[in-house]
């Protein structure tokens, strides 16, 4: 074997290795009329700087009826972010504007309907516990999971 042909393996390696990552760094999950998530846990590796969240709401009711949304913020933030998610509205996605206890919040979407977010791992840090959760009125209770970035 030459040493052009190891090099060129070498090479193509990396791409394939950078493609795999970014596929790790992006999640897919929905949203049922239901009220459940199809995941209770989103694990992303450590190595990402970015993440994507691609939410589809597989129901069939309008947003203002039956929509969802995805929340991510520190374990101990949930209860405070929930209870102020009524006063907020549905305009501001159920998350009061510049409230700094939600660290992801994504657009309400009905049935139908997907939407994504994207954000910086360096948000996170490993001595915080951290949820996702669908800040609608209520649904919280059900709707929710464990965030982890893993090593």
């Amino acid at each position: 074997m030459s040493i052009r042909n190891i090099l060129l393996g070498l090479f193509f390696t990396g791409f394939i290795s950078a493609a795999h990552a970014q596929d790790n760094c992006t999640v897919d999950i929905e949203a049922t009329n239901n009220m459940t998530f199809s995941k209770d846990e989103i694990t992303v590796p450590a190595t990402c700087s970015t993440i994507t969240v691609n939410l589809k709401n597989t129901g069939k009711l309008p947003a203002a009826l039956m929509g969802h949304n995805l929340v991510i913020s520190k374990k101990k933030d949930l209860i405070g972010l929930t209870n102020d998610s009524f006063e907020a509205g549905f305009k501001n996605n159920y998350v009061k504007p510049n409230d700094s206890r939600a660290i992801v919040v994504s657009k309400v979407i009905g049935g139908g309907e997907s939407t994504s977010v994207t954000f910086k791992t360096d948000l996170f840090n490993k001595e915080d516990e951290y949820v996702f959760f669908c800040a609608s009125p209520g649904h919280w209770s059900i709707m929710q999971g464990k965030f982890k970035l893993v090593q």
